[in-house]
């Protein structure tokens, strides 16, 4: 999904006092390719993760009517999922198991990186004059991360309008609203739009750890004043939400069973080691031939139907990468 435009170094001094019960995470702009800048709301250095969220980026509104809008060549993913959901625009899907679909608000694009998979996202070039949306990455347990690559789009997803607030499920499920897409943690992604002034209990599970973000508009959740440009975490233990908005708003919900696996994140690959990722980078190069061998592509594949050429990997850095867990403490080994 989101291209890592460069490596980025998330250094975390070692966690020495109890969770806080809610922190606001301000998030910082980064380019995306050569027309899109989005807002990165994890990973941070007070929280790399949210569940097995371990990545968010909200992009937009942005107006696009004479701009390309989203243009980011073919890149390979590896140990996670990526998530695209959209508030205003399109974006035309294409990886290299064969799939090419394009997204528009209230869809879902979940891609399963597994041991690997290539694709591109792009705004056709007939496209609506907005562009708005969250790109998210989730992070695959041990007995996932190895598995074969997947893709699918959700036209429909349940749900719930009551008053002025519509809950749409993306993943997980909230009461008897289940999400059709297919995950391997505990978790939930959930949109909450207020119409119109309005107030709303979300029920929440305990066990999770709990984060919203506001797309547009302004809102309070849990009391703490909330408006684009931050992510609240929540931390765990809540049963519910209590989300207010004086006008319409749009919010997004992130949740899940905390992830204990330390984690390698670089450029488009989370794995477990540094020799891990030099691994996946030296299979990308060859793949999408940049190593000049000529060799058939095999772990990542390449997409089809692109007119732009695969992005070459950054170098890797000078130091030596190593695994965190989800309070950013250097795992030994």
């Amino acid at each position: 999904m989101t291209s890592l435009p460069t490596p980025e170094a998330y250094e975390c001094e070692e966690a020495t006092a109890a969770e806080p019960e809610s922190v606001l995470l301000a998030g910082h702009d980064v380019p995306l390719g050569r027309y899109t800048t989005v807002r990165r709301l994890l990973p941070q250095r007070p929280r790399r993760m949210v569940g097995a969220w371990c990545f968010v980026d909200h992009f937009g509104p942005d107006d696009v009517r004479d701009r390309p809008g989203m243009q980011v060549p073919p890149h390979p993913h590896t140990g996670l999922q990526t998530v695209t959901w959209l508030a205003e625009g399109e974006i035309l899907h294409r990886d290299s198991l064969g799939n090419a679909q394009t997204i528009v608000p209230g869809q879902l694009n979940l891609m399963t990186a597994g041991h690997g998979i290539a694709h591109s996202e792009q705004t056709p070039p007939e496209h609506p004059a907005v562009m708005h949306g969250l790109q998210l990455w989730v992070a695959l347990p041990e007995e996932a991360r190895h598995g074969a690559a997947r893709f699918e789009h959700h036209a429909a997803l349940p749900a719930l309008r009551e008053g002025d607030v519509t809950v749409t499920v993306v993943v997980g499920e909230i009461g008897s609203l289940r999400s059709p897409a297919l995950v391997h943690t505990p978790l939930l992604g959930a949109e909450v739009l207020f119409h119109g002034p309005g107030r709303h209990r979300l029920p929440v599970d305990p066990s999770f750890e709990t984060a919203v973000l506001v797309m547009s508009g302004a809102a309070r959740v849990a009391g703490v004043p909330l408006s684009p440009g931050a992510l609240l975490y929540l931390g765990e233990g809540r049963s519910e939400l209590v989300m207010e908005a004086d006008a319409s708003a749009r919010l997004f919900l992130l949740g899940g069973e905390p992830f204990e696996e330390p984690l390698v994140m670089w450029w488009n690959f989370v794995g477990r080691s540094h020799a891990e990722i030099v691994r996946a980078r030296d299979d990308w190069m060859r793949d999408a031939g940049f190593d000049g061998g000529g060799h058939p592509a095999t772990r990542f594949g390449m997409v089809g139907s692109c007119e732009e050429g695969p992005l070459p990997a950054p170098e890797m850095p000078t130091v030596r990468l190593k695994a965190r867990d989800r309070h950013g403490r250097v795992q030994a080994g």
